[in-house]
């Protein structure tokens, strides 16, 4: 029990059993991973739905990337149950009356789509490897291949009709597999902090900004060690998405709050204290990564920059960004538990370092979807951008 709930000092008029923090950090990572795996989608979208030419550079980029964190999402989950075992009977015996029940099923729908759209994606280079490949790289490829080896025009342009009708479900699938995260939270009417029609919304909006952002940041790296200058086309359009979508999470979180204080319910005070206290410091964090971010991006987008210039100002965005929407994952599901429901009291929750939730735990967990990037970027290197690349 000790390993699943985390004691935490409190203050003020606190019931027994809420002396403890049920949702430690593990849940904070899971819709944060979630969130990042529905943003980098959207960038591939912005190609295989909408044509833009502008993000086919990282197109294909993006959909391995949402491959890799997407294969370590259930993994908080799965640290945060005692007998992660028996997470299949939540699709054996379905409880339907439950949003993380239900998660079983949007995630594995999602992978089969995402698994899909990158094979047709990836199938033309995949044809290439296993022709030109030797030995066991050779035989893989072409296991890979599933007979399909016709690399002529017309089987060219049956891939991305495929790849394009696959992303537009996969636009879908990703919007629900992080809107129901934000279900999860703001259909809790025991919570003050939680209780917000707003928050699915603010949920996928700022999925998006930090998916788009992760991206960002993973491409610029990836240039760096290929020794490339990043398209500066590419860079322009995600400029352009990241200032948008960020404009829309800043008017959703302050519309959210200035509605939290113009109800003015019974413990708004107890909220203010909240705000003050226990999430003072991921709050400063959350409200300058995204001022700070929303001033530059707005410099550069009017002022049009291009070049080292636009890679350096929006690396250092991305990089905020990403750890400010941390910190908004952080105060939803953290302070909205430090938050005591008799509204006359605070609950502090103590972060450990070791154990399945503690900081080392969740460090690794981060970690993983990089390393396994790393991998499928080796086995499908996706910056080819050759007439027959899709």
């Amino acid at each position: 029990m000790d390993a699943l709930f985390h004691a935490a000092p409190y203050i003020g008029y606190v019931y027994p059993n809420e002396t403890v923090v049920p949702w430690g950090i593990l849940i904070v990572v899971y819709p944060y991973l979630t969130g990042l795996v529905a943003g980098a989608f959207v960038v591939s979208a912005f190609y295989h739905v909408f044509g833009l030419e502008q993000f086919r550079p990282v197109a294909r980029f993006a959909l391995l990337t949402a491959l890799a964190l997407m294969v370590f999402v259930p993994l908080p989950l799965l640290l945060h149950l005692g007998r992660p075992e028996r997470a299949f009977n939540a699709m054996l015996t379905p409880h339907w009356t439950s949003a993380f029940a239900a998660f079983s099923y949007a995630a594995s729908f999602y992978v089969f789509i995402l698994m899909l759209e990158i094979w047709f994606a990836f199938r033309a280079d995949v044809v290439r490897y296993a022709q030109a490949a030797l030995g066991p790289r050779r035989a893989f490829y072409y296991a890979l291949a599933l007979g399909s080896l016709d690399v002529s025009e017309n089987a060219l342009r049956h891939d991305r009709a495929w790849a394009h009708g696959l992303a537009i479900v996969g636009v879908a699938a990703a919007m629900l597999l992080h809107g129901y995260v934000g279900f999860v939270f703001g259909s809790l009417k025991s919570r003050e902090w939680w209780g917000s029609d707003l928050m699915p919304v603010i949920f996928l909006l700022s999925a998006a900004v930090s998916g788009i952002a992760l991206l960002i940041v993973l491409y610029v790296i990836a240039c760096g060690v290929r020794r490339e200058t990043p398209d500066d086309g590419a860079l322009q359009g995600l400029t352009r998405a990241l200032w948008g979508f960020l404009i829309a999470v800043v008017v959703m979180e302050v519309l959210e709050f200035v509605t939290l204080l113009y109800k003015s319910r019974e413990g708004i005070e107890t909220v203010m204290e909240l705000l003050a206290g226990p999430i003072r410091t991921t709050l400063l964090l959350q409200a300058i990564g995204s001022a700070i971010p929303l001033a530059v991006l707005t410099a550069l987008v009017a002022s049009g920059t291009r070049g080292r210039r636009l890679v350096l100002w929006l690396s250092a965005c991305s990089v905020l960004i990403v750890l400010a929407v941390f910190a908004m994952r952080w105060n939803v599901v953290i302070g909205g538990q430090e938050l005591s429901k008799t509204m006359k009291g605070l609950v502090t929750y103590q972060l450990p370092f070791w154990g399945r939730e503690g900081l080392l735990a969740v460090s690794l967990i981060l970690a993983a979807p990089l390393a396994l990037l790393a991998v499928l970027v080796r086995l499908f290197p996706p910056w080819e951008t050759r007439a027959g690349s899709v």
